[in-house]
Order: C-alpha cells, then structure tokens, then sequence
C-alpha cells in the first residue's frame, strides 16, 4: 500500500488484524503495550511503516508479524 491508498483510520483494518490474532481484547493489548514501548524508545520494527502514531506502528506491526505476545490461560 502507498502513502497514496493510506486511509488513516481504516488501515491496518480490523478484519486483517484478526487473522494474525485471535481476539480483539488481545489485539488491544498487544497494541497498547507495543505503543508504549515505542513511544518510549522512538524505535519500531518497520521500515516504511504508513501510520506515524505509536498505536497505528504497532497495529502495523501486529499485522506484519513483527509483534508477539503469549497469554497465560486462566483454566
């Protein structure tokens, strides 16, 4: 996608998102954490990411597979 095609709000989309992870509520908490993390350091993992905000990098990275987390499980 080119800066041209970036949409703002609508990219990386919901519906791509959740095929790379499979709830919304870890998706939201990956994102958040990886935000911080980049708002801390000013670093992420993409080259030429399209978002310029810590929560559209980390979206984006989510997306690409840069990002993983493991969850615990409650059973």
């Amino acid at each position: 996608m080119s800066r041209k095609e970036y949409d703002g709000m609508r990219y990386p989309s919901i519906d791509d998102l959740l095929e790379v992870v499979d709830s919304k509520y870890k998706l939201s908490v990956m994102a958040a954490k990886r935000a911080h993390i980049i708002d801390e350091e000013k670093w992420n993992s993409l080259e030429d990411g399209l978002c310029v905000s810590p929560v559209g990098e980390a979206l984006e990275e989510i997306l690409e597979g840069k990002t993983k987390m493991t969850f615990k499980s409650l059973k």
